[in-house]
């Protein structure tokens, strides 16, 4: 049974994903708003959704410096930079303002998705991190929806960010979760030395893996609703259908948990990714486009969970290190997959462009290996298929 920090720990990530859910879901949808709002060609605006992967980078280089004193204080710092990024944002008058709002955005969205993984560090990472995931990926099939309904009143949808700011305030005046973050008062100890070194090898193989995970799963989103218009339909109904990608990953994702410690995630949610990819990219009818990519995202689902839980499990890499630089890998994925996808869509068209994903995911089978994913283990030695993905105990310093 989870233990009451366990689960507040769940709790607050959760929260954190059910913003991030909103904020990133309905990012595209903002700016186009935005620039409709202010008068301005949505090309103006477009760029800005760059400022999530680079708040990512910046963030996660950061990150063994901001989680220093254990996640919470990180918490508490990014509810308050989104809080702020999501009312700017909304209410932004002119170019700059929004500029300035979009800015607080990525940095806050940034800070929220690593201290996600440092909340939940200990026993059974992956299942906690793929549930509370979950909870982003259910939001993130309604918003688009709400957005567009608010707007349709009259009333601008940039206006649905302004709701977000109560439960980014409730994360800023929570309470630690975890028992393990430093007091005050020993802070000025000198951390302990850590019994072993990790191998650079295993750390930017892992790394790795993180990268190709979401390089696929952004390829998707950002570009799932233009191959539905591609495919014949109007830009509002392809807006509809391209919610089965973060449905199939809702789905995905509720449904892996108590799966990951059976099956090897990584190869079987890869080859259901690779077979809907190729769907995606021969199938001229709109409906089985959107099916396709509704496979797409329930084999999608593990890959970021399982390939992260990797990461922060590589044998003498500290908690705070290894969400750090999974998150300069998810920022590095965000900046460069989608680009390259288009780039290619610009020479063959976005409908054989897909098929970019299909080496991405032998690659990051590849790079992860056959593994399953720890759950409990018997007494014992550790299998030497799994060595190193054992549970952990929670080490920021």
């Amino acid at each position: 049974m989870a233990s009451p920090t366990t689960r507040s720990a769940d709790r607050q990530a959760a929260v954190a994903q059910a913003v991030l859910g909103v904020a990133l879901s309905g990012l595209g949808a903002f700016l186009v708003l935005a620039a409709r709002d202010l008068d301005l060609p949505a090309e103006r605006l477009a760029g800005m959704s760059a400022s999530v992967g680079l708040g990512l980078i910046a963030v996660g280089l950061a990150g063994p410096i901001l989680l220093r004193r254990g996640p919470h204080s990180t918490l508490r710092g990014g509810a308050i930079v989104l809080a702020a990024g999501c009312v700017l944002f909304a209410v932004a008058p002119t170019v700059p303002v929004a500029i300035a709002g979009v800015l607080l955005l990525g940095a806050g969205t940034a800070a929220l998705n690593m201290v996600t993984p440092a909340l939940l560090a200990g026993d059974h990472l992956a299942q906690r991190l793929s549930r509370v995931i979950a909870v982003g990926s259910i939001v993130a099939v309604l918003a688009p929806m709400a957005i567009g309904a608010l707007d349709s009143t009259g009333v601008t949808g940039r206006l649905l960010l302004v709701p977000l700011v109560i439960p980014l305030l409730m994360l800023a005046a929570s309470r630690p979760a975890h028992t393990t973050e430093p007091s005050p008062a020993r802070t000025a100890e000198p951390p302990p030395e850590s019994p072993q070194r990790p191998r650079l090898g295993a750390v930017a193989r892992r790394w790795t893996a993180v990268v190709l995970a979401v390089s696929i799963e952004f390829c998707f989103t950002i570009w799932a609703v233009a191959r539905l218009t591609e495919a014949g339909v109007s830009a509002s109904v392809a807006a509809l259908l391209g919610a089965a990608f973060p449905a199939g990953m809702a789905i995905g994702r509720i449904l892996a948990p108590p799966l990951l410690a059976r099956l090897p995630a990584v190869p079987i949610g890869g080859a259901l990714t690779a077979a809907a990819a190729v769907a995606v990219a021969v199938i001229e009818e709109p409906v089985g486009v959107t099916v396709a990519l509704a496979v797409a995202g329930v084999g999608v689902a593990t890959l970021y969970p399982v390939t992260l839980a990797a990461l922060v499990a590589t044998p003498g890499l500290s908690a705070r290190h290894a969400v750090s630089i999974g998150t300069v890998a998810s920022g590095t994925a965000i900046l460069l997959a989608p680009t390259a996808l288009a780039a290619i869509g610009g020479h063959t068209g976005l409908r054989l462009a897909f098929l970019i994903t299909v080496p991405l995911i032998v690659a990051v089978i590849a790079v992860h290996g056959l593994r399953r994913t720890a759950g409990p283990q018997p007494a014992g030695p550790t299998p030497a298929a799994d060595r190193g993905l054992e549970a952990r105990p929670v080490k920021y310093r």
